[in-house]
């Protein structure tokens, strides 16, 4: 299935949104999740299905200020 993450354009095997964050290697990294441009909280993840040209938006929290 191909949806777009951060801009690019990707090839995924699942639907999930777990499963997609591991196979694109962010499975233990701390990570905010936005498909759409809905906030998807991490408790959510695992039941939340993507569907072909969904916008996946995954960005770690910087320190600084």
């Amino acid at each position: 299935m191909r949806i777009e993450v951060n801009g690019v354009e990707r090839e995924v095997q699942d639907a999930r949104l777990d499963a997609i964050l591991n196979e694109l290697g962010f499975a233990e990294a701390k990570v905010a999740t936005a498909v759409n441009g809905d906030f998807v909280p991490l408790t959510a993840r695992a039941e939340r299905q993507l569907q072909p040209g969904d916008r996946l938006e995954v960005v770690a929290p910087m320190q600084g200020g």
